[in-house]
């Protein structure tokens, strides 16, 4: 293959990576991931033809880079128009953040040349090599799991039910089993193509079958509202009392349309809810005038015997209709950069941190994921699990809500940072997923939108424009079960797991091979 060609293959790629996601285009959201989520890794199969594990490490890792530098424009906005870096440095955050996902680019082109060098790199091996990569880029080094490509199917009814068994992970392997299915009829292969064809069409088949109402209890009438507060003023304080009037207006509509537990967004609240005796005064007596239960975003301080605070956290408040504040729970995965700066000492020389609007250095994490109970029915109430913003990305740490008991799901994040870019839309879709996975419905407050109701199988039902003040009032199923709810909640990342097993056998056996004539090598 030529140069020319493959960097052809390698470009083409990149523009299918970038489409697989939702993305604004002339006042209106595209989303043609359930074409490109297979698209896309027929190209990089194509580009990796033929190539030595070196080499194809090389084109892996480059295709990685360009597609996710394109997937993560967004980031621009982020440190420039709200960060205030200056344009350097925002056109450069894009391409070395993508430097992230290109190392897993770059392992996943090294093993499959190591395989297809082997005969070993069917279809099959192919999705779960993919898959195998994908479930680590949600954990290693933290993590960071955005456009994890089976966040592409999110539209897709057929496979949307896998996710309660498999977590996203199967719906990348699916898509990554009908790209390799594309690449091997491209090359003529044509039993591998119509297995692996076969196979994504069973799945399809095996999700539909699937499908069903997950099981509901009683429900509760739940608002989630977007006070749209722009980012540059969200912590001025000549802001304070208009951002609090703009949320008690909002909490008074909603409590007018019947709603009994009402959620703020992400740091709503300007400042330590506790220790402010004007903020907490606000917020309590808003809660006893509307007689209803509220979670609210806002700074939560801890003070280890000092009279100034010594760690800060992104937390969520429970306060009941007395005004009492009843519970807190602290943010617990933070965004690296963006909450704390990792290797401080190293690194904080340099940078900070861009939410610095919370804390004046890092914010510190909580404890653990664990639900926060609420009785806006009256009674002994009921757990919720409430996520702030990045931990909706991470399936593990959503499903263990549910595994502590959360009956549904409450979602609390500040996208005003991602501008009107693609990134609101397609972090909808990553959510929408949490709820696939556990069976859970979620309500997700946004401060500039996309706020949302999503059901217990994935499905959008309601969602707000971005960047207009809005409440969304639903009644919510709460879940009767839901240490049960889904064999994922009960079982976690297994089928990544059994990817990574499988990968491991296929290398094992290319290593015992290493030597032996090649055998069904792509060329």
């Amino acid at each position: 293959m030529s140069r020319g060609r493959r960097a052809a293959l390698v470009a083409a790629f990149a523009v299918a990576m970038f489409a697989a996601f939702p993305q604004p285009v002339a006042g209106r959201v595209i989303d043609l991931g359930r074409i490109f989520a297979y698209v896309a890794p027929a190209l990089l199969l194509l580009a990796l033809r033929g190539l030595a594990p070196r080499a194809a490490a090389a084109v892996g890792f480059t295709a990685t880079w360009v597609a996710h530098s394109a997937v993560l424009h967004w980031i621009y906005v982020v440190t420039v128009v709200y960060g205030h870096a200056p344009v350097a440095v925002g056109l450069l955050a894009p391409v070395g953040l993508a430097v992230y996902p290109a190392l897993f680019g770059a392992g996943f082109g090294a093993l499959f040349a190591v395989l297809a060098a082997r005969g070993l790199a069917s279809p099959w091996a192919v999705a779960a090599l993919w898959t195998a990569m994908d479930h680590t880029r949600a954990f290693a080094l933290t993590g960071f799991p955005w456009a994890t490509l089976g966040y592409a199917q999110h539209e897709n009814a057929a496979l949307l039910p896998l996710a309660a068994f498999t977590g996203v992970y199967g719906l990348s392997f699916v898509s990554a089993l009908g790209g390799a299915a594309l690449a091997a009829a491209a090359e003529g292969r044509r039993v591998a193509a119509a297995l692996a064809f076969a196979g994504v069409a069973l799945a399809h088949g095996l999700g539909l079958a699937a499908r069903h109402a997950p099981p509901e209890g009683a429900s509760v009438r739940v608002a989630v509202l977007q006070g749209n507060i722009d980012q540059g003023v969200k912590w001025s304080a000549a802001w304070r009392d208009r951002t609090l009037a703009t949320y008690a207006d909002l909490t008074r509509q909603a409590a007018s349309r019947g709603a009994k537990l009402i959620v703020w967004p992400e740091s709503a609240v300007p400042g330590p809810l506790v220790e402010e005796p004007e903020l907490r005064r606000a917020v309590s007596e808003l809660a006893r005038e509307t007689a209803s239960w509220l979670v609210v975003g806002g700074v939560g301080l801890a003070f280890d015997g000092g009279p100034r605070p010594s760690r800060y956290f992104d937390s969520a408040f429970v306060v009941d209709r007395d005004g009492v504040i009843r519970d807190r729970y602290d943010k617990t995965h933070l965004v690296p950069f963006g909450e704390y700066v990792p290797l401080r000492g190293l690194l904080g020389f340099f940078l900070r941190s861009v939410a610095s609007g919370i804390a004046p250095l890092d914010v510190a994490p909580g404890a653990r994921p664990r639900s926060l109970r609420v009785a806006p029915e009256g009674g002994d109430g009921f757990p919720v699990g409430v996520a702030v913003c990045y931990e909706l990305l991470f399936p593990d740490l959503m499903r263990r809500f549910a595994a502590d008991g959360a009956e549904l799901l409450l979602g609390i994040t500040n996208d005003a940072w991602y501008g009107r870019t693609g990134a609101p839309y397609q972090f909808l879709a990553i959510t929408a997923l949490r709820s696939a996975e556990t069976g859970l419905w979620l309500g997700r407050a946004a401060n500039t939108g996309v706020s949302a109701f999503i059901d217990g199988q994935g499905f959008v039902r309601q969602q707000t424009p971005i960047f207009e003040p809005a409440l969304l009032v639903a009644d919510v199923p709460r879940h009767p079960s839901p240490r049960d709810a889904t064999f994922y909640v009960r079982h976690g990342d297994w089928f990544a797991a059994a990817c990574w097993a499988f990968v491991g056998v296929l290398v094992a056996t290319a290593w015992r091979r290493r030597g032996a004539p090649v055998r069904g090598a792509l060329r």
